[in-house]
């Protein structure tokens, strides 16, 4: 099965130019574009799989590298879409939220935190459905230091690409803020409340 590039509608955003925005997606697309290019390839070693092994084992390590690239971008790119709306205290995520942090702004501190560490990476938003409590992840690379199996309600990105165009590389901070000044709280929302289901 071939991957298919997604398709965002992100309007003009306050502090995140439409450039870097164009060259992000283009970044976007190149994770697709190797995802299904190392696919066909691995399937090719498969054929003399103790001859190949070494080369399968590389491409099995950057496979993953690459489609950790794909789906993380496949969720912080919607986040832009419909323009920002602030989030609801009234919604579901919004209360549940508030039970756990006493105040959702402090949810929010913690992954500017996380987010603002030295070198790149994603700051990521969990919900653990078993624990019923949310967990602020870092994932240094696309496919390393995930929460196994929990949902992601919040993706952002904080690998220089995302922000060095409009900031330069000690621009993190005011990306940040710009990320959470132009996030479209309503898809985290619906993100939590398929979580409910």
């Amino acid at each position: 099965m071939q991957y298919q590039e997604k398709k965002f509608t992100i309007p003009k955003l306050k502090g995140i130019s439409a450039e870097s925005i164009k060259q992000h997606l283009g970044l976007y697309a190149g994770y697709v574009k190797n995802f299904n290019a190392m696919t066909a390839l691995a399937g090719e070693l498969m054929k003399d799989s103790e001859k190949n092994a070494p080369a399968i084992a590389e491409l099995m390590r950057r496979r993953s590298f690459e489609f950790g690239g794909m789906r993380l971008h496949e969720l912080y790119f919607p986040q832009f879409e419909g323009g920002p709306k602030a989030l609801s205290r009234d919604s579901m995520l919004g209360q549940v939220l508030k039970q756990q942090y006493n105040d959702s702004d402090y949810c929010l501190e913690e992954m500017r935190h996380v987010a603002g560490m030295r070198g790149p990476g994603w700051a990521l938003l969990y919900f653990d459905q078993e624990a019923k409590q949310f967990l602020v992840g870092w994932s240094s690379e696309q496919h390393i230091g995930h929460f196994a199996t929990l949902p992601i309600i919040v993706a952002l990105d904080v690998w220089e690409h995302a922000f060095v165009l409009d900031y330069g590389a000690a621009g993190k901070g005011k990306y940040i803020d710009a990320f959470f000044e132009n996030l479209n709280w309503s898809v985290c929302e619906r993100r939590f409340a398929d979580t409910q289901k």
